[in-house]
């Protein structure tokens, strides 16, 4: 049976989990693994059903959603956990409980989100007017080491963003590497510098350069 991980998106809301998470599942279904993704609003209005946005609430809701990871990672499936997570302590004991864990920061400044945002929420929040609101009135503590940081603010394309995680997992050994053409999820051929370094190393690897 294929060894499961845990793919873990944090970041606050807006900032892009649940687009870069359903590309990087479809990629992970179309090379034959077993995927599950589990969206934080999906999971708010059924296995979390009732809890409020307090500390206690939010703590609760992410081991659940761990809970769940850590089942599906183990019996061969890939789970992924898209959820704001706000607090690190809980992310790192979700790490800590699920082994092989690959945290995945979305970084976005606040004014882009704010700028984005059509329901207003963020200019709300910040104006005083919603309470428990992450980045706002309540904490959002970033990672500090996370595996793979994503700019969702124009810096890269979702599917670059995508490409760069599936490159990691890869490097990793949780999934089998491909050739350099289908590492580009969707295509796209414009690299960041990043993404320009990790081609060079794999063409290296490749005994190409």
């Amino acid at each position: 049976m294929t060894t499961g991980f845990t793919i873990w998106f944090t970041g606050l809301s807006g900032a892009g989990k649940s687009t870069i998470s359903a590309i990087v599942e479809r990629e992970l279904r179309e090379r034959g693994h077993k995927v599950e993704l589990l969206d934080g609003d999906v999971v708010r209005t059924h296995l979390s059903k009732g809890l409020g946005f307090s500390k206690e609430d939010r703590d609760t809701n992410i081991r659940r959603i761990g809970w769940v990871c850590q089942v599906l990672s183990r019996n061969g499936v890939v789970a992924i956990a898209a959820a704001i997570s706000p607090y690190r302590v809980i992310r790192d004991e979700m790490r800590e409980h699920i082994g092989r864990f690959v945290e995945v920061y979305m970084e976005c400044p606040i004014e882009t989100l704010a700028e984005r945002d059509v329901k207003g929420l963020y200019k709300q929040a910040l104006a005083g007017k919603l309470n428990h609101f992450t980045g706002v009135s309540d904490p959002y503590e970033p990672p500090l080491h996370p595996e793979v940081t994503c700019y969702s603010d124009g810096r890269e394309t979702p599917e670059q963003s995508a490409s760069k995680l599936i490159a990691k997992l890869e490097r990793l050994g949780y999934i089998e590497r491909r050739e350099l053409a289908a590492v580009m999820v969707g295509g796209d051929e414009s690299y960041s510098d990043e993404e320009e370094a990790e081609v060079a190393a794999r063409l290296r690897e490749l005994g190409y350069i």
